[in-house]
């Protein structure tokens, strides 16, 4: 019968006094980031279902005081917010697919060597990202072109980043091998069937950054709907919620009594419609969290 020998383990290598120091004061330091980015949306969330004189008083610090859901009462039976909401939802997957259609095929074609005038277009694209016509020149365009009041007025603009396009065309040169489309042309593909088989399908981490860029930009966006619609049933979500604001501060003509419930009110809904506006896009973000990172930092690095 044959023995068996003990074989030594070996123990891990331990973390020195130093190290330990150290793990402690970095989780310390980031766990107060956290707190500091944290707590803001949290005191939103609170203050929204907290007693306005509660949250006026100071009172509402780290729970909810008097609970009440008046402000979104208020907000949800107001049949301008549901218009709202379906004409940002309008403009917001209008504005991602044309933006997917122009950016991806963009940043591939920039992110060729073999594209005709390379140069030319890259600084064609980076003159506008730096210097603007001015808001005077950009309404006469818009004016000379018919789309004022209409909702190409708010799609058309935003479709393309300057900034999104070369993340596209940075993460084109670092992620797409040239030897599998050297490979792909010795097969017979095409340009087209390249791009549409093969690069594509690689390169569903980008589109999912870019939708989501593009659709929170449009979202919340309002500036553009400020300026170029005068109809109010084709405003979106921001700017219904802005006029709401600004029609319950209004004080003109009232008495004391009718101010103070006006700034109550006011001051609820200012939480409630940042709760409001935000909540599609929170639901958004976990379908495409897993291809957020990697997106961004394959399309932030070259080589």
């Amino acid at each position: 019968m044959t023995k068996s020998i003990p074989v030594k383990k070996h123990n891990a290598l331990k973390d020195t006094r130093g190290d330990k120091i150290f793990f402690f004061l970095n989780a310390l330091f980031l766990g107060l980031v956290a707190l500091i980015v944290l707590y803001p949306l949290y005191f939103i969330i609170i203050a929204s279902i907290s007693d306005p004189d509660a949250v006026l008083g100071g009172q509402v610090v780290l729970y909810p005081v008097n609970i009440t859901l008046d402000g979104y009462a208020k907000i949800i039976e107001r049949s301008d917010i549901w218009t709202g909401y379906l004409n940002t939802i309008i403009y917001t997957l209008l504005t991602v697919i044309l933006s997917l259609v122009v950016t991806i095929p963009g940043g591939w074609a920039l992110s060729r060597k073999t594209t005709p005038g390379k140069k030319f277009w890259m600084i064609f694209f980076i003159i506008p990202m730096f210097f603007g016509g001015g808001l005077i020149p950009f309404y006469n365009v818009m004016s000379s072109l018919g789309l004022i009041n209409t909702m190409w007025a708010i799609v058309l603009p935003s479709i393309l980043s300057v900034w999104n396009l070369f993340m596209c065309k940075t993460f084109f040169e670092s992620s797409i091998p040239e030897g599998l489309i050297e490979a792909a042309k010795i097969d017979g593909c095409s340009t087209m069937r390249t791009f549409f088989s093969i690069v594509l399908p690689l390169s569903k981490a980008i589109i999912a950054v870019m939708a989501l860029y593009y659709a929170v930009g449009q979202w919340n966006s309002y500036f553009n709907a400020m300026i170029f619609l005068q109809d109010e049933t084709m405003y979106p979500l921001q700017l219904v919620l802005k006029e709401i604001l600004l029609a319950s501060e209004s004080t003109v003509g009232g008495s004391g009594e009718t101010i103070l419930q006006q700034y109550r009110l006011a001051n609820q809904l200012k939480y409630v419609s940042v709760i409001v506006s935000s909540i599609p896009v929170l639901c958004l973000y976990p379908f495409v969290q897993k291809y957020f990172a990697q997106g961004v930092m394959i399309g932030s690095l070259k080589g």
